[in-house]
């Protein structure tokens, strides 16, 4: 005969007749990893919407309050309400399949060719340069028909408009890094707007020494761009600060297409470069 409980059992009910290892907070379930999600990161405390997913590389970036941004990988470790959670590729769902913006901005123009290339030409000084403007600008340019070169330097660019001989309908629009007044870069830019051809040309520039530093660094996580030494190469100097690898080219160019990868569009960019891209763009497509 089972002893009776009458007088209460001194040791409580059976352990066993529960699941002793459920968290507190419950278990962990798979959920979809939306755009507009609020999430805490349990590991950093790092709390967070968010505002780009990479199915590639299975990653989540999350933008805090401050516009501050970190990306972590998908799977567990996230708390959604306080709940556990396991974060998955978000499923792709109905809703409108095109954007109607394009990165620059513009009203985004679905199923037209792009034109064919004017005659007209932006030059832009050095490949990142020309990588961000195709970046926020590569579906206005294409439907405009306008093709962008990069140049390696703009101490070549008096041969270049030699060979590519500007005219009215051949604009040339340039856009130069660090383009203050006493620079070389304006000695330059101020003997070609003098010369026969200057009439067609327009030379714009941006006061950062480097194109990188048009990209508003709050995209990075980083509250302002450092300050280098000028016995430093900026670049690695900006890398050496952010604690990024910077011993050969092979680390500047990660740095940049990480750089890169936080821009999603114009508002990501100092408006500093963003009126010189549009006034080229202008300049170029005058009928």
């Amino acid at each position: 005969m089972a002893p009776s409980n009458s007088f209460g059992d001194r040791y409580g009910t059976d352990v066993l007749n529960n699941d002793w290892r459920t968290p507190k907070n419950g278990r962990a379930v798979e959920i979809s990893a939306d755009l507009g999600l609020v999430l805490e990161e349990v590991m950093t405390d790092w709390c967070g919407e968010i505002v780009a997913v990479d199915r590639d590389l299975r990653t989540v970036t999350l933008e805090d309050r401050r516009s501050k941004r970190r990306t972590f990988p998908m799977g567990p470790g996230f708390l959604l309400e306080g709940r556990p959670v396991i974060l998955c590729p978000p499923v792709t769902q109905k809703g409108p399949e095109k954007a109607t913006r394009t990165a620059s901005g513009s009203i985004a123009v679905h199923g037209t060719k792009a034109r064919v290339a004017r005659a007209s030409r932006i030059f832009v000084e050095g490949r990142h340069d020309a990588e961000l403007v195709e970046k926020v600008w590569g579906d206005d340019l294409r439907i405009e028909g306008v093709v962008v070169e990069y140049l390696d330097g703009i101490d070549d660019l008096s041969e270049h408009l030699r060979d590519f001989q500007p005219g009215p309908n051949r604009r040339v629009g340039v856009l130069v890094d660090h383009l203050v007044p006493g620079s070389k870069e304006s000695r330059i830019a101020q003997a070609v707007m003098k010369s026969e051809v200057g009439k067609h040309v327009l030379i714009v520039g941006h006061p950062f020494i480097d194109v990188w530093a048009a990209v508003k660094p709050e995209r990075l996580g980083k509250k302002a761009w450092p300050d280098v030494p000028r016995h430093l190469e900026w670049k690695k100097g900006v890398c050496q600060a952010f604690g990024w690898p910077h011993r050969d080219q092979a680390d500047i160019a990660r740095a940049w297409k990480h750089i890169l990868g936080g821009v999603r569009g114009f508002q990501d960019l100092d408006p500093a470069l963003l009126g010189r891209v549009e006034e080229l763009i202008d300049f170029v497509t005058q009928e």
